[in-house]
């Protein structure tokens, strides 16, 4: 981004650095009232400063992220450059509770599914869990 503007709109800075898939549904964590930056609720089109930190919630399942805007730009770049423009300042608490969510998803997702294939069967033998 050039060095005359200043300020980017939050939805297009997160969308922009990877924190969502698309933009609007950056736009749609703004209008939850969960995006929030000392202590402010911000919107969509909130100017964003450098140093800013902003508190957002995951696009998917529970908790809160924790990032500070390091760099400004508008357009979506690529993944590396993205890194440099966004320091993720996220609990390990709540990292540690995320990975615990994702794994029980799973877990559940798989479920009980019948009478196991060949291959599922051996890898339960492996777990230990015929033996």
């Amino acid at each position: 981004m050039d060095g005359t503007n200043q300020t980017v709109r939050l939805d297009k800075w997160m969308w922009s650095v990877r924190l969502f898939k698309t933009r609007g549904l950056a736009a749609r964590a703004c209008e939850s009232g969960r995006v929030k930056s000392g202590g402010r609720v911000l919107k969509a089109a909130s100017p964003l400063r450098g140093g800013e930190l902003i508190e957002l919630p995951f696009p998917e399942g529970p908790g809160t992220r924790v990032v500070r805007v390091e760099g400004l730009i508008d357009k979506r770049v690529g993944a590396t450059e993205a890194a440099r423009c966004c320091a993720d300042l996220t609990p390990a608490e709540v990292v540690e509770s995320r990975r615990l969510w994702r794994l029980d998803r799973r877990v559940r997702q798989e479920g009980d599914q019948g009478r196991p294939t060949k291959k599922r069967r051996r890898d339960l033998n492996q777990r230990g869990f015929f033996e």
